[in-house]
């Protein structure tokens, strides 16, 4: 059998060689490929695994015969094996497909723009290099807390503060009162009509008790005495729904 029956064969032992071969003598073009992808968001590992998948597909599917080097065949394959893998696995909230490959020629053009001016490049400089508008730009930039998003439980990295999630869950006065009200409504509603006229003439139109007296056909003296038994009939009823809308009462009566 000559050499050139031997490589026809996919199964040939000579050919799995040369592809190993071929492997290990380009790790570090797969390597350094995978760091130009890397990033907050993104596990080195991870990506050098990915890319040297791609360069055993490479080296599988390489045919010397066209006349194009193995480094210039292998290195699309791998960048191509690293963009499929970003695009489909690490995105934890997706973007547009347009918003994800902006997004990795940012990652590509940014440092070698920053390299050339010597400072980090303005989206409106990134928008020229890359012909796009400067508003795509700033929505590719943000896109890459689409990847990983910040946890609510974690602090600042710069603070020793809360966590974001006790932060945003503030308590609210008025929320807080809204029981409050609800239990004195019901427990309103549970007075004569006398008594409520009583409550809103001297709290709501603030009539005096001398007036009210007058209104009643009382005097104030005892209109004084009326408004004291009727505030704390209600002050009994809101402690006692107090106790009831406790989870500790509630359950210590489903339980008993």
């Amino acid at each position: 059998m000559d050499e050139s029956s031997a490589f026809s064969r996919p199964d040939s032992q000579l050919r799995r060689a040369v592809e190993n071969k071929r492997v290990l003598d380009y790790l570090e073009l797969a390597e350094s490929l995978a760091a130009r992808f890397a990033g907050r968001a993104r596990e080195r590992d991870d990506l050098t695994q990915v890319a040297y998948l791609g360069l055993v597909k490479a080296a599988r599917a390489f045919d010397e015969s066209r006349g194009v080097s193995f480094p210039g065949y292998a290195a699309p394959t791998i960048t191509g094996e690293l963009k499929r893998y970003l695009r489909d696995r690490c995105w934890v909230v997706r973007p547009p497909r347009r918003v994800q490959d902006l997004r990795g020629e940012l990652v590509r053009e940014g440092p070698a723009l920053a390299q050339a001016l010597g400072r980090n490049p303005t989206p409106a400089e990134l928008a020229r290099r890359l012909g796009v508008p400067v508003q795509e730009v700033g929505e590719a930039s943000a896109a890459a807390s689409s990847m990983r998003p910040d946890s609510l439980d974690a602090a600042g990295p710069h603070s020793d503060g809360p966590a974001a999630a006790e932060l945003l869950a503030v308590q609210d006065p008025d929320f807080e009162r809204l029981d409050e009200l609800i239990c004195l409504t019901q427990a309103v509603s549970e007075l004569s009509a006398e008594d409520r006229t009583l409550l809103y003439r001297r709290y709501f139109c603030e009539e005096s008790q001398t007036d009210l007296g007058r209104r009643f056909g009382v005097s104030q003296m005892q209109i004084s005495r009326r408004l004291s038994r009727v505030l704390v009939h209600l002050q009994e009823r809101l402690s006692e729904r107090q106790i009831q809308s406790r989870p500790s009462s509630r359950t210590a009566s489903r339980t008993s």
